[in-house]
């Protein structure tokens, strides 16, 4: 377990330093404006170059935690059936949990900007939002045992049944309150900062997934190297090992 969970965090640290760097190299104008936004009616409190180093340590500390949390949930399901390829497990549960967690709670609650939306409501809205990941996740669990129980079901009724459950979360997700709107904010400004947050999401889940599944490969191959290697030596140590049927053969041929 505790190797799955250090092996989660150094991914999940590597991951939320992409995803950090994405957000400086291709939204900094976004996220400049939308600053200057949220401190448009006082000073600045902190500088530009400090708020950039917060965005990559905040980033780097939020793909620990959430590289942590990957690593137990890779665990258990390792327990469960420890015969399955490293590298795509997981991928599949990095893509799970990018739809769960990120994608499907932001087609209903999209992130907004600094200083977007009326400060009395941010209680209001983070509730539902958590609200909005706990289904999500409720939605992936459900889509894992769907995908159990139809494991010897023909590949096109396994694949439908995973999209109804994952369109039937979506439902549920929508049906949550609507939060009150952004008002202030440019539509450009407001879309463009969203489209950014979701691609930076994306990194931070597919640079976890790969990390860790990149990871969990090497550390099977010497294991499977050896297993090959046992499966070459003879069973008594004193007995050399045995010629093939074709070096025999070819023996036989070549002899005088």
């Amino acid at each position: 377990m505790l190797g799955f969970i250090g092996r989660g965090g150094l991914a999940g640290a590597c991951a939320g330093l992409l995803s950090g760097l994405f957000s400086l190299l291709f939204a900094e104008a976004t996220l400049d404006r939308a600053i200057a936004l949220e401190h448009s009616d006082g000073a600045e409190v902190f500088t530009r170059d400090v708020q950039y180093a917060g965005l990559l340590v905040t980033s780097v500390l939020a793909g620990v935690a959430i590289g942590i949390i990957f690593g137990v949930v890779y665990a258990v399901r390792h327990r469960r059936d420890p015969g399955t390829d490293p590298w795509g497990r997981a991928l599949r549960l990095a893509i799970a949990g990018f739809l769960g967690v990120s994608l499907l709670p932001f087609l209903r609650y999209p992130a907004n900007p600094p200083g977007a939306g009326d400060p009395d409501t941010v209680g209001v809205r983070t509730a539902w939002w958590l609200a909005a990941i706990v289904i999500g996740i409720a939605t992936m669990a459900a889509v894992a045992e769907v995908r159990r129980r139809l494991a010897a079901a023909p590949t096109p009724m396994r694949d439908l049944a995973t999209a109804g459950v994952v369109v039937l979360g979506l439902v549920v997700i929508l049906l949550l309150p609507a939060t009150p709107p952004a008002d202030g904010v440019p539509a450009e400004l407001l879309w463009s900062f969203r489209l950014y947050s979701v691609a930076a999401t994306g990194i931070l889940w597919v640079g976890l997934g790969a990390g860790f599944g990149l990871a969990g490969w090497r550390a099977a191959k010497p294991a499977a190297l050896a297993e090959i290697d046992l499966t070459r030596r003879p069973a008594n140590p004193a007995e050399p090992p045995r010629e093939s049927s074709t070096s025999a053969s070819t023996t036989t041929m070549t002899a005088p």
